[in-house]
This record gives C-alpha cells, structure tokens and sequence, in this order.
C-alpha cells in the first residue's frame, strides 16, 4: 500500500492549487497555500493562470475519470466544513495520510488546536521543507509525523509523539482506504475502537460494485489504472458501514455520495462540472 499511496500524494493538492487561478465567484474551494506547498511543478502551475490552459486542463481530467475535478475539490471542502462544525467539541486532530493537505495552517479556527499530521517518511520530509520555507517554522501547534503504515504500530507511533486516545479528537482519513485490504483497515478501527468518546471521523472509500467490475459509472479508464493495476484494492458497498462501524464502537452520521455534495458547493459556481458516485465519504462519531 505505502509505495502506491505515495505517488499520489501531491496530486489532490496541484489540483486545488490550479482551482485556485480560477475566478473568486467560481473557485469550489479557497486555499491560498496549496501551490506554495507543492514540491515541484511550480512552473507547470504558472501556466494555468492562462483561461484557456486551465479549461483544457480541466476538460483532459474529466475526459478520463468524469467527475474527478469536483470530486478532489469537494472532498476537501467537506472535510473542512465538518472539522469547522466540530471544532468546539473536540481536542485534537490527526490526519492519517496527510499528504500536502495544508487545512491545518490555512484554517484559522484550527491554530489553537493540537494537530498531528501523519504519513510515509519521504512525504513527511518533503512537506516539513515546503513549510519551513513558506511560513519560516512549523506552527507549534502541528506534529509531523514520519510512519510507515504498513510495518509500524499507529497507536505506538502517536504515543511516542504525545497523542492519547483520552483526547476528543477528530481523524481524517481522506482517499487511504482504497489502498488497503481489509485486514489494513480493520487495523486502523482497532486502533480507533480505543478513541474518546464523542470523537468524530471523515473518511472516503470507493465503490465495491466498481472494484469488482460490476458497474464502471464512466470510469473504464479509471478502472484499468486503479483497479486492474490492483492499486485499489478495497471497497465497500453504501449502507453496509453502520454495521462494520458498530464493531468498533463508531456511529455513522452521514454516508454522503458526491452527486449530493456537488449540489451543494459546485452548483452555486455555476459551473457545469460532472460528479462521480465511485467514491463517497462517511461522517461518523464515536460512542
């Protein structure tokens, strides 16, 4: 999993940092540090100031994965909008899988609250760079943590950097799930099956009828980069969570597809972009 998840790991966020050359009316979502985060490509960037490569960016995503774009865009404002709503309720945040996500230093509500950002060594290297260069200092605020998820025991790991499962804490676990089998993931719940009640989670999963090849929804490109190149290799069919979650003492809130959610934040851009049922996203609490 660890080798596939990493070269994804800049890719949402060079998205988000081309969604922010686009008019204010019409940008999905606002982030002001994503294109400053980014490793590389800066220069590849700076083109899509130009309308006319910035639409024909846009167009060759959705030509092959329909519903890509507003899917990257939503998803992160969702997660950012439940975290918002959730914040007077909880003490913490970890983000497993972080990659170059920057909410934790462009939300203001969040710079009071103890913030653990985790993922494989080399991202984790890389983005503390980035930062360093961009704000001068990591925000005391933040941990970054260096693990490998598929060798090194979670709960250890954020012990040893002064996390307790006694917090209220609020995880993120934004497009992981995918590249795990089900023994990975039912690792990650026991780990979560120990957190405070009251604590909250976000985490996407894609289609199990999509894995298994029983509907493409659009995606036969798709499907013979993530599925066949066995890189996605977990799913879960909507409904069949509240159940798995109740094993681990978690209640779902909200399973939510994207079609609902592009309702919501893409329709009052008036753009005309597509959205995609592959993925969804659970909201969920701890009991």
């Amino acid at each position: 999993m660890a080798k596939e998840a990493a070269k994804t790991g800049a890719g949402p966020t060079a998205l988000v940092a081309i969604e922010q050359y686009f008019p204010k009316h019409e940008r999905i979502i606002e982030d002001d540090l994503a294109h400053q985060i980014l490793p590389s490509g800066r220069a590849f960037l700076r083109l899509m100031k130009l309308h006319s490569i910035r639409d024909w960016m846009v167009r060759f995503t959705e030509k092959s994965f329909p519903g890509m774009w507003s899917l990257m865009m939503c998803r992160k404002r969702y997660v950012d909008e439940k975290l918002i709503e959730s914040i007077h309720a909880i003490e913490a945040v970890v983000n497993l899988g972080a990659g170059f996500d920057t909410r934790a230093y462009r939300l203001p509500t969040l710079h009071h609250v103890p913030f653990w950002e985790l993922d494989q060594p080399e991202t984790i290297r890389s983005k503390e760079s980035q930062l360093r260069k961009v704000l001068g200092v990591i925000p005391t605020h933040v941990k970054l943590v260096e693990i490998d998820f598929d060798h090194e025991d979670l709960c250890s790991v954020l012990e040893s950097q002064a996390y307790s499962t006694n917090m209220r804490t609020f995880y993120i676990w934004e497009a992981v799930t995918q590249y795990l089998t089900e023994k990975g993931i039912r690792s990650i719940f026991s780990f979560l099956s120990n957190a405070a009640p009251g604590s909250r989670i976000v985490f996407t999963y894609v289609r199990k009828d999509f894995l298994d090849g029983r509907e493409m929804y659009g995606w036969e490109k798709g499907y013979k980069r993530f599925v066949t190149n066995k890189i996605w290799i977990f799913g879960m069919e909507p409904g069949e969570w509240p159940s798995f979650l109740n094993d681990y003492g978690w209640q779902v809130i909200e399973d939510i597809g994207f079609d609902e959610i592009a309702e919501k934040y893409v329709k009052p851009t008036g753009r005309m972009l597509a959205s995609t049922p592959i993925e969804r996203v659970v909201y969920a609490e701890k009991l």
